[in-house]
């Protein structure tokens, strides 16, 4: 999940092999190299979180323990800078 099209420019030191790997692999799906390994990264460290049916229906204990509780909802800005709390609220840009 692309969150941002700010980009960070850093370095890794790979093997031969691996690099090979790497480029075999960006070139069969026809993106670059930089993307593949953005793609792959985003997937080896993605938390999944499972999203609730849309008629899905709080239970009113629940909801009243909540509210007890005083849980604030999240702002929009912090729902904007968190893709995995956009992802659990059905909030994200698809």
């Amino acid at each position: 999940m692309e969150t941002s099209t700010t980009r960070v420019q850093t370095a890794f030191r790979l093997s031969p092999e691996l690099l090979a790997r790497i480029k075999r692999e960006a070139r069969k799906e026809n993106i670059s190299v930089n993307r593949f390994v953005e793609r792959t990264l985003e997937k080896a460290t993605e938390l999944v979180f499972p999203k609730l049916p849309p008629d899905f229906k709080v239970d009113e204990e629940l909801l009243r323990l909540a509210k007890a509780a005083s849980i604030p909802m999240p702002s929009e800005e912090e729902i904007k800078n968190d893709p995995r709390l956009a992802h659990i609220l059905g909030c994200e840009d698809d």
